[in-house]
């Protein structure tokens, strides 16, 4: 589990494919302190640490993980947002993520706010996925609150801060991002909703 609060950034150094999946080097001041079969968010997807080595380790996603994030379409030199698990005695500073992620979206535009930034995503509403006025939402692992929901789209408000640490400040229109919508919001839909298709 983790709460979306962005602890350091990955860049990549290395991709290998192996069959349907690929392996991912990162280098990252985090390295020293990760164990193999450590879970860490990168973008909001939960992986698995590998093998560490230094000042950099690795983890692998496979085809499944590939195809519903934008972890496919990473290269060597990109920045990825990274969050160690949660410590059961520390505090829930954003919200419950389970770095499970629900789909991507894209972003569709970027205002800068003499001082912070306002974007924009639109994703498939088809895949049943909501987001609710000043309700939670993790983009790329961050933890962000949602206005100007409609049933296909929002807006975030970023601060300096979550601007400068973590890879916000590279995202352009047209990107992807990887969304986990808030698993309460997700319970109560199903349970209204009923279990049947």
């Amino acid at each position: 589990m983790f709460t979306g609060i962005i602890e350091a950034i990955g860049e990549i150094v290395k991709i290998e494919l192996s069959g349907t999946n690929k392996t991912f080097t990162l280098r990252s001041t985090l390295a020293a302190e990760l164990r193999i079969d450590q879970s860490v968010s990168h973008n909001g997807v939960c992986l698995t640490v590998t093998a560490v080595e230094g000042d950099s380790y690795q983890v692998t996603a496979i085809e499944e993980t590939l195809i519903k994030t934008n972890l496919g379409e990473l290269n060597v030199s990109d920045q990825v947002n990274l969050e160690r698990c949660m410590l059961a005695n520390g505090r829930f500073d954003g919200h419950i993520v389970q770095g499970h992620v629900d789909q991507t979206a894209i972003c569709t535009s970027i205002e800068e706010r003499e001082g912070s930034w306002l974007f924009d995503f639109k994703y498939n509403p088809s895949l049943g996925n909501i987001t609710v006025e000043k309700g939670s939402i993790c983009l790329n692992g961050v933890s962000l609150t949602v206005f100007n929901s409609v049933p296909d789209g929002f807006r975030v408000a970023i601060i300096p801060y979550t601007y400068t640490f973590t890879n916000f400040n590279k995202l352009r229109t047209g990107d992807s991002v990887n969304l986990e919508f808030d698993i309460l919001g997700k319970y109560i839909k199903r349970i209204l909703s009923g279990y049947t298709a």
